[in-house]
């Protein structure tokens, strides 16, 4: 009893204290129509495969931000998304990463800490995600490593959010940016950390159905 009551506790906790970003305001060029939309089975999307992996770990706001084009094309999926799922309409996604992540961070409830996924990266593994957190204390950006090379999704401090929401610049390098913050790279045995799936080639090599 005693032990499930602390497994009661964790989940709390991270309901309470994490949310998850999902930045996907990039307008696919390369592929061809939006990642969020590719299948990632047969009957589950990108979108909806990443929104309901980050649910079951316990993140309290699930926030998506897209780009003003593709947003009328999610609405018709009429995807069966959870109630406590945000959508954040980018009407500028040239101006790249760090106003993307300007505009997911300007409708969380609170500052805290905050998973960023990219959307072109649909592999959700809570092991990992639960790694990022154990190895947060201390540290601003908490980062998977696999093989000496950084992945994602990425984990950021309450620190990171309130300078977000301080800078008043919406054009940045969002690598620049975070590289101002103390980081600490997580290893793992998890390859899919490093995937970026940008093209139909790239797409195909990790999905046959």
């Amino acid at each position: 009893m005693a032990q499930f009551g602390k497994k009661m506790q964790q989940k709390e906790k991270n309901i309470s204290d994490y949310s998850v970003i999902i930045l996907a305001a990039g307008k696919s060029s390369r592929m061809g129509i939006p990642k969020w939309s590719l299948q990632f089975d047969k009957n589950t999307s990108f979108i909806e495969h990443i929104t309901n992996e980050y649910y079951r770990f316990g993140c309290k706001e699930i926030i998506l931000v897209i780009n003003e084009t593709d947003y009328s094309s999610f609405i018709e999926k009429n995807y069966n998304i959870m109630e406590n799922f945000k959508i954040v309409i980018n009407k500028y996604p040239e101006w790249d990463r760090f106003y993307t992540l300007k505009l997911g961070v300007s409708e969380l409830e609170k500052v805290q800490t905050v998973f960023i996924h990219n959307v072109d990266n649909p592999f959700v593994n809570p092991v990992i995600l639960s790694r990022l957190i154990e190895n947060s204390a201390g540290f601003d950006v908490i980062v998977p490593e696999y093989e000496g090379r950084g992945g994602h999704p990425i984990l950021i401090s309450p620190q990171i959010i309130q300078k977000v929401i301080s800078t008043k610049e919406n054009i940045l390098h969002f690598k620049e940016f975070m590289n101002q913050f103390s980081k600490n790279r997580v290893k793992t045995d998890d390859d899919k950390i490093l995937i970026n799936i940008n093209s139909a080639t790239e797409y195909q090599s990790y999905f046959k159905f």
